[in-house]
């Protein structure tokens, strides 16, 4: 069975088992908005937002923007169009960024930034929690010199993987780009996730960083929608490349509407999803024949590792049951959202150790 019939035996598996609330642990962003949420959108006054009319994505471009410290913001329709277009802010054809090797930017998202953009990336190899190393920073960055590329940008990541970055080292790699007439831009999908797990502000989170990009539509819940924050120039040249890329979008305030929402509601819960990862790394990490790291258990994820050959019978089996994780070998990623509650997770556990025949 290849991913895409598995995908569609999932399908079919909510539509049969309606009797069986479906779990899904495929990623935070299957979360659904709530209706409280949905009423508060339907509600919200609307205009153009290509014409600057939407008073509802202006409100929380700024609301976004005094969060983080920013003197502006931009809405996205996702954080892969953010992200691309804060590096073609930052960066002109020809030039490079330097970038951890397991960050979204560079495995994730198409490699768009190359592609569309044509600016180089240089990796660095970071550890299994997203660890940078700022000595690998200093000796990537290039010298002035024709046969090279010119290095421009050093892109940040926070969580990597559902791993809080060191916040020290992130602001030492910081100053040190800085220092060397390179700009920073955060890749802050869950930056969200980091803070509430080291109970900071996210503006002293984003304070190094020149741009940042926020997903709304992973852990907060909201259908869709990132935001770009920086300096007003940057977000000016940020905003020629969301209309270039097809960003640019009319009566969007419906979608703004669910970002505030989810700022003044959604934030102080994350912790809860945290709690529940790791109430089910601990529960699962009992079972022999499955491999969990608890050290990687700091925000909403948890991997796990079936022994081989068992990974689509696992799945086969826990969809039926409408458990849904997902496809990776070796190692399964499974998120936690609003939208799993801690009798959702024991009831996953049980069925773990029903297909492992554990008592």
């Amino acid at each position: 069975m290849n991913q895409s019939q598995y995908s569609a035996m999932q399908q079919t598996a909510l539509v049969s088992n309606n009797g069986l609330k479906p779990v899904d642990y495929r990623s935070d962003t299957v979360s659904m908005p709530s209706e409280a949420m949905k009423l508060y959108a339907a509600s919200c006054p609307l205009g153009d937002d290509v014409f600057e009319e939407d008073p509802t994505v202006k409100a929380l471009e700024e609301k976004v923007a005094d969060l983080l410290g920013k003197p502006a913001a931009l809405f996205f329709p996702t954080g892969t169009q953010s992200n691309l277009a804060a590096v073609l802010s930052h960066c002109q054809r020809g030039e490079e960024v330097l970038i951890g090797d397991n960050y979204h930017i560079y495995r994730d998202e198409a490699r768009g930034v190359s592609v569309l953009g044509g600016v180089t990336m240089e990796t660095m190899t970071t550890d299994k929690t997203g660890r940078l190393l700022l000595e690998d920073i200093k000796a990537a960055i290039k010298p002035d010199d024709p046969h090279c590329a010119i290095t421009r940008l050093v892109c940040l990541e926070n969580t990597v993987s559902g791993c809080v970055q060191n916040q020290q080292e992130l602001d030492a790699i910081a100053d040190y780009a800085h220092k060397n007439n390179l700009s920073v831009h955060l890749d802050g999908a869950r930056l969200f996730n980091a803070a509430a797990a080291q109970e900071s502000a996210i503006s002293d989170m984003a304070k190094k960083a020149d741009s940042v990009s926020l997903c709304l539509s992973k852990g907060l819940g909201t259908p869709a929608g990132s935001v770009l924050v920086g300096s007003r120039d940057l977000i000016k040249r940020a905003k020629r490349n969301r209309k270039m890329l097809g960003g640019g979008m009319r009566q969007v305030g419906f979608l703004a509407a669910c970002g505030i929402y989810a700022l003044d509601n959604n934030v102080n819960r994350l912790v809860d999803d945290h709690r529940i990862a790791k109430q089910l790394a601990n529960e699962l990490s009992t079972i022999e024949q499955l491999e969990v790291d608890l050290d990687l258990v700091q925000t909403n994820m948890l991997f796990i590792r079936p022994r081989a050959n068992n990974h689509q019978q696992l799945q086969e089996f826990l969809g039926q049951h409408n458990v849904l994780i997902g496809g990776q070998v070796p190692f399964i990623r499974m998120v936690t959202h609003m939208d799993i509650l801690e009798e959702d997770a024991e009831r996953t556990v049980d069925l773990f150790k029903q297909f492992y025949q554990v008592k």
